[in-house]
């Protein structure tokens, strides 16, 4: 921990009310969307409503299973069950997203006032960050664990200043298995922030830089116990897949989209704004790196760089960690002790403006996806409960810097009607949800919901003409296009169109053969 600078010892922006401000800042963008309008919690909403009713709808079962196991990977899994029985499915969902961009928000914080002993000027730079693409796609386990992680290091670190050693060894034992359980990737970013803050903290104990790494290691054991954990999880049917490393181009874009959502020279340019700020602190001009959080981010950008795009089931692995990586190199910032306080003031200033405007971006694209999306759920008040619905979403290519986030909206017939619809995913290690609806064939798991144009459709997405010709009409009632221009929509004699949005979108009640009479 270092003495807090004569700078900004007593100013504005150290000040907890400032602090619990931007907390609470945090929370507004998901307040107006009744849904998240996050991509991927839109179909994870669906697996959510099966957990909870598989056992008691008179449909579900016909279409999909569900087997619990231990995964590290379950956190608003578990979570939707107490919450639902007070609040319903989908409200509780909303809240648990809602609350963890200022989680994440408070964690930071605290980190960076129990190691600079105030919260430095540049602090809110690092905020908007917990609105990162990871978030934005609907990781959000691995975002709620995340956050969780953020703030057990805050602790971490409050207890080895108060020198409470066994404290800390009681509380972290249980803590390091409860985070592990919403998701891995948060247990072993809190494993790595902690052994940077004892690496630093054991450098005065004296012996070589081997001794040191043997004795910061040493120091993490209440965090070890989660370790049994991942080999039970890799063992049988639960696996999961590893692959796809060292994609040096994906890795770069990965970066440039660290605030990915709407505008894309807004978006890109904030993170170049980011990095220019921790280039400034490598050549110590006004502000500087505080030592252990200056490791604590060469050690998670090496991670980032070692991990593949594919680890254990989960996708976009090394992605992820991008946004949180760059949040803990701006905590580790802070005014040089010559700086003087105008400039310090200039600096919280920007932090702040830099802040405000992020969010409050944040928060009219989410009403704006949230718009888009009542325009097309009102199709589901034609479908009949239990049906079976084949789903095609239109979307723009990959490359598109924005998406409609409607790659998972289908999911919510699921959720309203008890109903099947293709675009669950079915992924050993991932998920517990399984996709039995043998009638549907090859159209009936994710990605078979997305439809790109044809010079950027994504491994296994499905072409438009060979969907049309050849998805089973026998296994499904309804045909349902998202967001589907009308030049696009078919005029086949066995689909009847039944409903269309304002501009976009068509269902259509799928004709079945009539059966041939007995001779």
């Amino acid at each position: 921990m270092t003495s807090p600078s004569p700078t900004y010892a007593r100013s504005w922006w150290a000040d907890w009310r400032y602090a619990a401000a931007l907390v609470l800042l945090c929370a507004v963008p998901l307040i107006y969307p009744p849904l998240p309008p996050l991509t991927d919690v839109l179909g994870h909403l669906a697996r959510y409503h099966v957990q909870l009713n598989i056992d008691t709808s008179p449909y579900l079962s016909r279409y999909f299973g569900f087997e619990w196991a231990l995964l590290g990977n379950l956190g608003v899994d578990l979570l939707v069950v107490p919450m639902s029985k007070i609040f319903g499915l989908q409200l509780s969902v909303k809240l648990i997203a809602l609350a963890v961009p200022p989680l994440t928000a408070a964690g930071l914080l605290w980190i960076a006032r129990e190691v600079h002993d105030r919260i430095p000027p540049t602090a809110a730079f690092a905020l908007p960050l917990a609105f990162g693409y990871p978030f934005q796609f609907g990781f959000l386990n691995y975002a709620l664990s995340m956050a969780l992680a953020f703030l057990a290091f805050g602790l971490w670190l409050r207890l080895a200043r108060a020198e409470r050693w066994a404290l800390r060894g009681a509380l972290f034992v249980p803590l390091g298995s409860a985070i592990w359980l919403v998701h891995s990737f948060g247990w072993g970013v809190l494993g790595l922030l902690a052994f940077s803050a004892e690496l630093v903290r054991d450098r005065g104990h004296g012996g070589t830089r081997f001794h040191a790494l043997w004795r910061a290691g040493l120091s993490t054991w209440p965090l070890w116990p989660p370790a049994a954990l991942m080999l039970a999880w890799r063992s049988g049917n639960v696996a999961g897949t590893t692959g796809d490393w060292f994609n040096w181009w994906s890795k770069f874009t990965w970066l440039t989209n660290a605030l990915r959502e709407r505008w894309e020279w807004f978006d890109i340019g904030s993170v170049i704004l980011l990095c220019g700020l921790l280039l400034v602190g490598l050549i110590r001009y006004k502000i500087r790196f505080d030592k252990m959080l200056g490791i604590a981010t060469l050690i998670l950008a090496a991670t980032f760089i070692l991990l593949p795009r594919i680890l254990l089931g989960s996708a976009y692995a090394d992605m992820r960690l991008v946004p949180y990586a760059l949040a803990i190199g701006i905590i580790a910032l802070r005014p040089r002790e010559t700086t003087g306080r105008a400039v310090a003031a200039g600096l919280a200033i920007a932090a702040c403006l830099f802040c405000v405007v992020r969010i409050s971006t944040t928060t009219w694209s989410f009403a704006q996806f949230s718009r888009a999306y009542d325009d097309q759920l009102t199709a589901i008040d034609h479908i009949r409960p239990g049906s079976a619905v084949m789903v095609m979403v239109s979307l723009k290519c990959q490359s598109h810097w924005m998406t409609s986030r409607m790659d998972h909206l289908g999911s919510q017939v699921i959720v309203r009607r008890d109903a099947f619809a293709n675009g669950q995913w079915a992924m050993a290690g991932a998920q517990l949800l399984s996709v039995n609806y043998q009638a549907a064939g090859r159209f009936a798991k994710d990605p078979t919901q997305l439809l790109r144009p044809r010079n950027c459709r994504g491994r296994n997405e499905p072409i438009w003409e060979d969907t049309l010709a050849h998805f089973p009409r026998a296994a499904y009632d309804y045909f349902w296009l998202i967001d589907m221009e009308r030049d696009r929509w078919p005029h086949e004699p066995d689909l009847v169109p039944i409903w269309h949005g304002r501009e976009r979108g068509v269902l259509y009640r799928i004709v079945k053969p009539a059966p041939s009479a007995k001779p």
